[in-house]
């Protein structure tokens, strides 16, 4: 069904030509479904400029944008009244200032989500007018200690604000910014009466979205709410595969599966029979040993190539918390290191996008790599 694109990137095409000509870091640029220039490997900005504003608001979406990323993500949960709303996680005692709300104490309770016992606040316990009293916070302060200055400045976005946001951005920047919108939890959600497929379906087809060229991404880390997203829309599909255990609908079911299986080459097949991308933990990519130096790239890219899955791993971030050893530059977890170096790794392996929480640096990156290669 190799009916989708990606960023203008239309598989079925590049299938006449054979596998090595797939897109990867040394691609020419493709006009994208806007009749803009795309440029690969493509930037998804993860929760939007998440390294320099908190997560998951519309002014860290924005900046991404005008950063350069091609795409901004939001991760979708549901609110009480059946709302879609921008969150990480359900669980909100992080990421707001929730916990600081003497009207809202009552709603602290513990829940199993994904078969983790959470205790918080939790999105589906409030309506969407009280979301909207909440102001978004900086999950990480220890590491991103400057994005606290923006504590308490912006609201927790709905959907529907997201995309209003991408559509007025693509015309102020004259080129498509894309949407990535994430499912969080599936089987947990429908299981309480709030599934999010419909809710997001309506809501692309509302805003005229669900079109084979609409620049629109849909992802999941479970299986079975893809396979159904791909009867309802022509959009294209991400399977995300976690580092390690196993898509929480696959072990309520009983299969046996983890994400290893999905990243092997049967595995492979199966999701290529109804997704278009793959968005790997990085580790799969470029695993890293004890000491956490990067060690050999494995087969993954080339095996997915081989069955026309794109690949687009996660999440690049500049601190040194995050980066391998090889480009770590003290001892300091919040200080920058090397990104550079990571970035320059990762490429060489021919994957077709990367999400980034600094998507600044992933598009220069990009820059130094294409005009290397010129």
């Amino acid at each position: 069904m190799l009916r989708r694109t990606l960023g203008g990137v239309a598989l079925s095409a590049l299938a006449l030509v054979g596998v090595a000509v797939l897109p990867s870091a040394a691609a020419e640029p493709a006009a994208d479904r806007g009749g803009h220039a795309a440029t690969a490997p493509l930037v998804f900005g993860h929760r939007g400029a998440s390294g320099y504003r908190p997560e998951h608001t519309l002014a860290a979406y924005e900046l991404a944008a005008r950063m350069g990323a091609d795409y901004v993500e939001p991760d979708l949960v549901p609110t009480k009244d059946g709302q879609l709303v921008a969150r990480h996680e359900n669980e909100i005692g992080g990421t707001t200032d929730v916990a600081d709300r003497p009207e809202f104490a009552s709603r602290k309770t513990t829940k199993v989500v994904d078969g983790v016992s959470l205790t918080g606040w939790f999105t589906e316990d409030f309506t969407l007018a009280e979301l909207k009293t909440l102001r978004a916070e900086e999950r990480i302060p220890q590491i991103r200690p400057r994005n606290t200055l923006y504590d308490g400045r912006y609201e927790v976005p709905t959907f529907q604000e997201v995309v209003d946001l991408s559509k007025r951005l693509s015309r102020e920047l004259r080129r498509e910014i894309g949407v990535a919108p994430e499912t969080k939890h599936p089987t947990y959600f429908r299981g309480i009466g709030l599934a999010l497929e419909p809710k997001l379906v309506d809501a692309l087809k509302r805003n005229g979205l669900d079109r084979a060229n609409a620049k629109v991404v849909v992802q999941s880390f479970e299986v079975t709410n893809l396979k159904q997203l791909d009867r309802d829309l022509k959009v294209q599909l991400v399977q995300l595969l976690g580092s390690s255990g196993a898509p929480h609908d696959l072990v309520v079911a009983g299969d046996p599966r983890t994400y290893a299986d999905l990243a092997k080459p049967a595995g492979l097949r199966e999701i290529a029979r109804y997704a278009d991308v793959i968005g790997p933990d990085k580790s799969l990519v470029i695993p890293r040993d004890a000491a956490g130096f990067l060690t050999g790239p494995t087969t993954l890219v080339r095996d997915a190539h081989a069955v026309r899955l794109l690949v687009v791993p996660y999440t690049f971030r500049n601190e040194n918390s995050f980066l391998p050893a090889d480009f770590r530059s003290s001892a300091d977890p919040a200080q920058y290191g090397q990104a550079f170096g990571e970035y320059q790794e990762f490429f060489a392996t021919g994957i077709d996008g990367l999400f980034s929480d600094n998507p600044d640096t992933a598009v220069e990156a990009r820059a130094a790599l294409r005009a290397g290669a010129a």
